[in-house]
């Protein structure tokens, strides 16, 4: 099996990056894989310090096969890093695994994702491999399962899906109808929706939720493990988008190093629900209270605005 190379995305956060990197060396496939590091720039005079300091240690970094930096001279920002690093790697290797400097692995993340990168190579419906899972009820479920909601906390894609990836909120934000806006939303237990809303106002600029609608909308599926593989431990208000901190989203990182594969390839009924009803119980949603915390009220009202027009 040709292991697929790990790109990993980091900014200003010395600890966190250093955590990232200590568990992903734990990791059992480490030694013999590649990674390619893309350090961003800073942003302002006060992030200099910290982003050399994540530099500094980056240049010490052993236990991988090899080791490419990438120190980008300017501030790129989140998503034009990853949108960038992401195409440059995946076209040349076929295949990525992609991490951010805030996301910790069980030892086995990496025996996962190539295992599955590997099983559903040639199957065009599987676009994307979740290293997280959120704290859903796991009673009755597989080892893993198809959903349709993507996540950017541990994943995986090849060049044969990652083609179809797409940022463009002006002419995206009329593609769904009022019925896939509902099934975007996960029969609107989460709203994924705002997110592209805030993207078109030009309030937010990301690509985790456009990488969601171009799966989407390419009738793609999602392949998640039963038990998360990864952690964010970025939730505490010190990353780019959480700026409330939140414990909503905590897991326990799996101790499993073995999985079962689905052979029938749609989206599993039961994980769809209970995903449904893990959203639906951490209402007021974490999105409303980090939106009214970061977004001025005429934005949020804006927001209100525009989805009436389609729910």
């Amino acid at each position: 099996m040709i292991l697929a190379p790990i790109v990993l995305f980091t900014y200003n956060r010395p600890w966190r990056t250093r955590q990232t990197i200590e568990a992903l060396q734990k990791n059992h496939l480490a030694s013999e894989s590649v990674i390619f590091i893309f350090s961003d720039g800073p942003k302002t005079e006060e992030d200099e310090p910290k982003v050399e300091e994540v530099r500094k240690f980056l240049k010490t970094i052993q236990g991988f096969k090899q080791i490419e930096i990438i120190e980008r001279e300017k501030n790129w920002g989140l998503a034009k890093n990853i949108i960038d690093g992401v195409t440059k790697v995946v076209n040349e290797y076929g295949k990525v695994i992609v991490l951010e400097d805030d996301i910790v692995t069980s030892p086995f993340f990496l025996k996962f994702m190539n295992e599955a990168l590997n099983r559903f190579e040639d199957k065009e419906k599987v676009m994307h491999i979740s290293g997280y899972m959120y704290p859903i009820k796991t009673e009755g479920l597989p080892d893993t399962f198809f959903i349709k909601p993507t996540s950017g906390w541990g994943w995986a894609t090849w060049k044969r899906a990652w083609k179809f990836f797409e940022r463009n909120p002006q002419k995206q934000i009329n593609s769904l109808t009022k019925d896939q806006i509902k099934d975007f939303n996960l029969n609107n237990s989460y709203d994924y929706w705002s997110q592209l809303v805030l993207n078109y106002e030009g309030k937010l600029y990301t690509w985790a939720i456009f990488w969601y609608l171009s799966v989407y909308l390419n009738n793609g599926l999602s392949l998640h493990p039963r038990e998360s593989l990864t952690k964010n431990i970025g939730t505490d208000a010190s990353g780019t988008h959480f700026k409330a901190k939140t414990t909503m989203f905590d897991v326990e990182l799996s101790k499993k190093d073995n999985w079962d594969f689905p052979d029938i390839i749609e989206e599993h009924p039961l994980a769809r629900k209970r995903l449904e009803e893990y959203f639906n119980r951490i209402k007021p949603p974490i999105w409303r209270r980090v939106i009214s915390k970061v977004l001025p009220w005429e934005v949020k009202e804006r927001i209100k605005s525009f989805g009436r027009k389609f729910l």
